[in-house]
């Protein structure tokens, strides 16, 4: 696959772009996408810590390389900074955000009085998520809550923001605009029943997928074929998760370990037979973004590497998929 070139990819005229009526919030992140644009978000893992400055730090390497920047919640239910305050620094400093909303540790209460407030707080994306079992992290005695799922808090913030409604009923003043996001697994089997349940999260009003990590590229091709079949491609933007591998070890831990992740063997081998095995993981990383790129129906990637922002804004500009483009600085949006 060669380098993209320093033209921005713009989206054939043949491909239309998904048909989401009206813009729902004044974010980079919606805007980069409907123009067409090819998008790329990354994650800011968070610390453990209330210093403002090391999210700030984590922030400021990434802001350069895409349009908005996942505060993550509590992923794989271990404690860190939450998501809401993350948000709160970075919308105040004018970074681009998309809050992620996990609805393990909060009831419908308390949900729906976070999207007010992140709204409030210039919040333009929200993500939602299931979120992972207590069992998963390191706070194995904590009472989960689940009073919602992804799919259900869906619905909710759709609701509020378009009917300026509580699920209660009650009226809400002044709707949250926000962009509505969720995740998807085209890589977990069963295989056929990924594309139904990215429809029920479409239909539930999701308007932007993040998927798992992808290192199976046929895999993620049959998948976005039966998304073409289907037209989903035409109702939601679809992000397709990319991560580094460090080592041939790390991919065998991952897995074996993190739920839906499929590394095929030829990846495992290739970084057993390199010099330098990190070396050989970017590579990769940045092989799969340029190829990922070109798939009709694929708006953009979603990069992760658990606490390597730097690492990520090299890959991200070595893979030539932002060339061309303003970079993202403070307080402009």
């Amino acid at each position: 696959m060669t380098p993209a070139t320093a033209m921005d990819r713009i989206v054939d005229p043949g491909d239309p772009l998904p048909r989401i009526s009206g813009h729902s919030s004044d974010g980079r992140l919606e805007r980069v996408l409907r123009s067409g644009r090819f998008a790329v978000t990354a994650e800011l893992n968070p610390p453990d810590s209330a210093d403002p400055r090391e999210v700030y730090d984590r922030a400021l390497v990434l802001a350069e390389v895409c349009d908005a920047i996942n505060a993550v919640d509590a992923s794989g239910a271990n404690t860190h900074m939450s998501s809401v305050g993350i948000c709160s620094l970075l919308t105040r400093a004018g970074y681009a955000v998309v809050m992620q909303i996990a609805c393990r540790d909060r009831n419908r209460i308390a949900i729906q009085g976070d999207v007010l407030g992140a709204a409030a707080m210039g919040v333009a994306n929200i993500l939602c998520l299931t979120g992972d079992g207590v069992q998963c992290g390191d706070q194995a005695g904590a009472k989960p809550v689940f009073d919602l799922d992804s799919t259900t808090l869906l619905q909710t913030i759709r609701q509020m923001r378009d009917k300026s409604q509580f699920l209660s009923g009650r009226k809400i003043t002044v709707p949250p605009r926000v962009f509505l996001g969720a995740a998807a697994n085209p890589f977990a089997p069963p295989y056929d029943y990924r594309p139904l349940h990215l429809a029920k999260k479409i239909e539930a009003g999701a308007q932007f997928i993040q998927t798992q990590y992808c290192f199976d590229m046929a895999l993620l091709h049959n998948f976005m074929a039966k998304v073409r079949e289907q037209k989903l491609h035409q109702k939601v933007f679809m992000l397709v998760g990319v991560g580094p591998l460090a080592s041939a070890k790390t991919a065998r831990w991952m897995r074996s370990n993190v739920p839906g992740v499929h590394i095929p063997d030829e990846i495992v081998k290739r970084l057993e037979g390199a010099q330098n095995q990190k070396q050989e993981g970017k590579k990769i990383c940045i092989e799969l973004i340029q190829q990922i790129r070109e798939i009709k129906g694929v708006a953009g990637v979603h990069v992760m590497a658990y606490r390597q922002e730097e690492y990520v804004s090299e890959i991200i500009s070595e893979s030539g998929v932002m060339q061309n483009r303003q970079p993202r600085r403070p307080a402009q949006d």
